[in-house]
């Protein structure tokens, strides 16, 4: 039974933990807009989000999904599950080169970001719902 429920909240939890990673990218990009020689990155959602699928269904609904990140020193900071430092990221392609050698396009970074937050406000309205569903049946 508890699997059951696992399952059913699954996917929109992972597909939430990768919206929330590439709001991060896609605001990292903004944020660097001007930065001589940076390369505008992005996550490929549906790629991203069967690979989390897959690997939870392998390892059982409790599983994060994520990569764990070796620790060779003392003073090293511990990784947070999810997309491993590069795992998932890929390089945009320009439309329009520029001198300074910057990728970064502020139109299709904020229709990006845009777009990545109305996915997200979705994803957490189906869950929250999800769950107001569960709750309901529960308490009769």
């Amino acid at each position: 039974m508890l699997n059951r429920l696992d399952d059913m909240l699954n996917f929109h939890t992972q597909a939430l933990r990768i919206r929330d990673q590439r709001q991060q990218v896609l605001a990292s990009n903004i944020a660097n807009a001007d930065t001589p020689n940076y390369k505008a990155r992005d996550v490929d959602f549906n790629t991203a989000l069967q690979d989390v699928l897959k690997s939870s269904a392998l390892k059982g609904a409790a599983s994060t999904g994520g990569v764990a990140v070796a620790t060779t020193a003392p003073g090293h900071m511990k990784g947070t599950p999810g997309l491993a430092a590069d795992a998932g990221l890929l390089y945009r392609t320009p439309s329009q080169g520029s001198i300074d050698g910057n990728t970064v396009e502020m139109d299709t970074e904020r229709a990006a970001f845009a777009d990545n937050a109305l996915h997200y406000e979705f994803n957490l309205t189906r869950l929250s719902s999800q769950i107001k569903g569960l709750l309901s049946v529960i308490q009769g």
